[in-house]
């Protein structure tokens, strides 16, 4: 006798829910659907349940639900490229920084920068703490700091930050300056020689050829510097040099395009994700490849780019679909 072996493949019960309907929005803008809570009663009110002897089935009458609809508008260019603002931009390069450009007008009405060292305090404001012979030049006022930072050999990322040059009268802010500059530099400033700029604007450049943002001091004040600025270097040197093959599998991936990529090279990382040039064949793009999820210190940066590494390899191996945010916005560079 044979045993009877029964299937244990599901039977699907047929949906009880009413047919989905197709809506028509406008493509420009986004449309969320949240489901009413109050429309939603228990199952026994929405639902009749009854038998019959000819028809023993489940005659089940459900009620639509109701739903409502909320335009949320289109997020700017900075959130779909999922990047710090250009005020936290310029307070991570003044951070990171410690020479610049001081330029005022002299006495006949020529512009004049000479080099300065300067420190930073918690507001953004600029410290300086000048030569002696350097104090003949600044007879006015107005003035502005240019400061600029590479990374990574291929972009210069710059700042200048316009505003009143000060000598700090109150002792209190005089002491504070002088530890920072302390702290900054190791060695004391000359109470005398301490200068600070009242920082009133800001310009933010990306890279020589690119334009620039103006930025306001309010912003500026209140922004952060990114929290990985310190680390960043290193990430991306480790990235370029011993991860080449795993991060041009990323890019592959994370990257919406159909060009096959030739050589990627990681330029910086911040809290939200990476700046990459990448190579089509003859062309070089700039591209931006957010992380799954803003990440606050080196550790959350490498877990989340191993992270990445381990999915770009399922998706390559057709072990899993895509379902994650790619970079969309390529920048030709040459």
């Amino acid at each position: 006798m044979l045993p009877q072996i029964q299937s244990l493949s599901p039977r699907y019960v047929p949906s009880i829910l009413p047919p989905a309907t197709t809506s028509h929005f406008s493509t420009s803008k986004l449309i969320s659907f949240s489901t009413t809570l109050s429309s939603i009663k228990p199952f026994a009110e929405n639902t009749k349940v009854s038998l019959s002897k000819n028809n023993p089935c489940l005659n089940l009458s459900i009620k639509p639900l109701k739903c409502s609809v909320s335009v949320i508008p289109e997020p700017t260019q900075i959130d779909l490229q999922k990047k710090p603002s250009p005020a936290e931009v310029a307070r991570t390069i003044i951070e990171l920084s410690s020479v610049g450009t001081l330029s005022t007008l002299t006495s006949e009405g020529w512009p004049l920068g000479i080099g300065v060292r300067f420190a930073v305090d918690s507001n953004g404001t600029p410290i300086f703490c000048l030569n002696s012979s350097d104090r003949c030049f600044l007879l006015d006022r107005k003035s502005s700091l240019h400061v600029q930072f590479e990374q990574s050999g291929t972009r210069t990322t710059q700042c200048t930050l316009q505003g009143s040059l000060d000598k700090p009268e109150d002792p209190a802010a005089l002491k504070k300056f002088h530890s920072i500059w302390e702290r900054r530099f190791g060695e004391e400033a000359d109470a005398d020689l301490i200068y600070v700029v009242s920082v009133e604007k800001i310009v933010q450049k990306e890279d020589f050829k690119e334009d620039g943002i103006w930025v306001d001091s309010s912003e500026y004040k209140i922004a952060n510097p990114d929290p990985l600025r310190d680390s960043a270097k290193n990430i991306v040197n480790e990235i370029n040099t011993n991860q080449t093959e795993d991060f041009e599998r990323i890019c592959s991936v994370y990257v919406d395009s159909d060009l096959k990529v030739t050589h990627a090279k990681a330029i910086w990382v911040d809290r939200l994700g990476l700046d990459v040039h990448i190579h089509f064949e003859r062309a070089m793009f700039e591209v931006r490849i957010p992380f799954p999820r803003e990440v606050t210190d080196e550790k959350g940066a490498k877990s989340s780019f191993n992270c990445m590494s381990q999915l770009a390899w399922e998706v390559e191996k057709s072990y899993t679909i895509p379902e994650f945010e790619k970079g969309k916005l390529l920048k030709q560079i040459r």
